[in-house]
């Protein structure tokens, strides 16, 4: 892990008690009722929103604990603000993690964001590519998902070192875990292997900027 990232698990705005307040959300899970009721296609891409000069945290309440990431618009400024903006929606709340890799030797990894929970589903746009961080795929990362394009929704989280595995290629990444790591790497969901495997939730995703 790069010193900067070590750096940010102690020193991130995101974990100031103020904001850990606003992105916790320890609620009963939606009912499939609420779930239904959540706008999950959009058409187009927002307009950028976001403040470019601050960074973001964003608290994935998920079936195994709570996940703090920083969202950092210096590496991928549209990206952010997708996320951002889908979190403030609702988008991610009650969405699966539909594929969950965890072979040491292979590609780590802990993806979800889409409606579908099958990796085929998006919320009707794509995105641009971002390469600012590109090639940093280090443990504790989060990065789009893409086929021939950048998804506009689904992510994965590097639950492990993968940036010599996933090394020439395009997933725009844009953002680190300052708390939680623990909880991302436990968490389970279909394998390219085992489709069988139970997926863990996000109950609630929560954003905030890191004022």
């Amino acid at each position: 892990m790069p010193t900067d990232h070590q750096q940010a698990f102690t020193k991130s705005n995101c974990l100031k008690d103020d904001i850990l307040k606003k992105i916790t959300n320890t609620s009963a899970p939606l009912s499939t009722a609420d779930r239904d009721k959540i706008k999950r296609n959009f058409g187009a891409a927002p307009t950028m929103s976001i403040n470019a000069k601050t960074t973001y945290c964003v608290g994935l309440n998920t079936s195994r604990g709570l996940v703090v990431l920083e969202l950092m618009p210096d590496w991928a400024p549209q990206t952010v603000n997708n996320f951002v903006y889908l979190a403030q929606n609702k988008f991610y709340d009650g969405l699966t993690f539909h594929r969950v890799l965890k072979d040491a030797s292979g590609i780590q990894i802990a993806q979800g964001g889409d409606p579908k929970g099958d990796g085929t589903g998006g919320p009707g746009y794509t995105l641009p590519e971002e390469k600012a961080k590109d090639g940093d795929y280090s443990s504790g990362t989060i990065s789009m998902a893409r086929s021939d394009k950048v998804s506009g929704s689904q992510f994965f989280i590097n639950t492990g070192d993968n940036s010599s595995k996933l090394k020439g290629t395009s997933y725009n990444t844009f953002g680190w875990i300052v708390k939680g790591m623990d909880v991302a790497v436990s968490l389970q969901g279909p394998s390219d292997s085992d489709k069988s495997i139970a997926p863990d939730v996000i109950n609630y995703a929560l954003v905030v900027p890191a004022s």
